[in-house]
């Protein structure tokens, strides 16, 4: 039983990285910092750790995904992030992939 458990909870894990780089830049429509994104993603039922996200934000942004800025109005800095033109661009075509991926698959279930 372990066995189905631990093969479940692998292919799980590629599901959702596959999935990650599609729902972080659905949530960054608007300004958001990552501990709030966490929050966000964990109320939608998504979730991801830190360790887990920090770095996927810091390589979206590097690929020109996002655009960040650091916010020191308050006693604590904060970076917050937000999809970029060519981040949209990738976002409506993976939008237009996983949405033909998903129909596909519902035809096969």
């Amino acid at each position: 039983m372990s066995d189905i458990k631990n093969i479940l909870d692998n292919l799980n894990g590629e599901l959702k990285r596959g999935t990650l780089v599609m729902i972080v830049l659905l949530n960054t429509k608007n300004q958001i910092y990552g501990y709030s994104l966490v929050q966000t993603l964990q109320t939608a039922g998504i979730k991801i750790d830190k360790n887990t996200l920090y770095p996927l934000l810091r390589r979206l942004e590097k690929q020109e995904l996002l655009v960040s800025i650091w916010d020191t109005s308050e006693n604590r800095a904060r970076k917050y992030y937000q999809i970029s033109e060519l981040g949209e661009e990738v976002l409506a075509q993976l939008t237009q992939e996983w949405s033909q991926l998903n129909n596909n698959i519902s035809k096969m279930l």
